[in-house]
């Protein structure tokens, strides 16, 4: 490891070894203040954050901005890493050590000999290996974080269950669900009632999305971002002829929004 006192050389800023060191010299006496005062706690809003902007470089298809948002969310990885090391919990090391230990155990078709034809294989294969890691009584679903946004947890699961052959036969039965929902939303009389079928709804449109490939967080973040993108748009054009949007009817509002749609493409 690259000694904590020293100053990296610029052959060096390419190596891990010295992103370990600059944070443990960050985190030594006579360091960085601000970075010797963070626990695990109070950089936690941070390393959410970061995995966000890495899933925004992603949706927008920017693989410059990609980058910087990777490193910083391993630098976040690191500094948790360092955190734990000076608690006397663990280190990086361990932590490496450990993720490479689970992806050979659970990839035996690579690094051992029992056979995978196809990605089903894999994954029937690799929910065993996980079935077996797992203690007697366990549930299956216990390893998903129930801190993932609430449609990236619908997904996680059913995606879980469909491993084990919980799962719809054809698409054609959950559009019929996503109708039977809709409707039971229109029949809900009290606000509970319209809560649990909303809920309802959304459960099975994600599960209608997973089937299909469609990671249904980043769709609707790309719904939000034409959404802002044309509203925005929208506001331009009311400044640049003088409008009051506000003033506007219904039925001009919409013109409006037609017109920056096809601004925008």
């Amino acid at each position: 490891m690259t000694n904590a006192r020293n100053i990296p050389h610029d052959q060096e800023l390419d190596s891990f070894d010295t992103l370990v060191g600059i944070i443990a010299r960050l985190r030594s006496p006579g360091g960085c203040p601000w970075d010797r005062k963070q626990t695990h706690q109070s950089i936690r809003d941070s390393l959410l954050e970061e995995t966000y902007e890495v899933l925004q470089a992603i949706d927008a298809n920017q693989p410059q901005n990609l980058r910087e948002e990777l490193g910083d969310l391993l630098l976040q990885v690191v500094l948790h890493a360092q955190i734990a090391s000076d608690s006397k919990d663990f280190d990086i090391s361990q932590v490496i050590n450990l993720v490479n230990e689970k992806l050979i155990r659970r990839h035996p078709h690579v690094f051992g000999n029992i056979p995978a034809e196809g990605v089903e294989q894999v994954l029937a294969n690799w929910e065993e290996i996980k079935k077996a890691e797992r203690s007697r009584g366990t549930s299956m679903l216990k390893g998903v974080p129930v801190t993932l946004p609430s449609l990236s947890y619908s997904q996680a699961i059913q995606k879980r269950v469909a491993r084990v052959g919980f799962d719809w036969d054809e698409d054609g039965g959950v559009i019929q669900k996503v109708a039977e929902e809709a409707d039971e939303i229109r029949r809900a009389e009290s606000r509970e009632e319209k809560e649990k079928e909303y809920g309802d709804l959304l459960f099975t449109l994600a599960n209608l999305a997973r089937r299909q490939g469609i990671d249904l967080e980043s769709a609707l973040r790309g719904a939000n971002r034409r959404f802002y993108q044309r509203f925005n748009t929208m506001e331009r054009l009311c400044e640049e002829r003088g409008l009051d949007f506000k003033s506007l009817g219904y039925n001009k509002q919409n013109e409006l929004w037609e017109e920056a749609k096809k601004l925008l493409g």
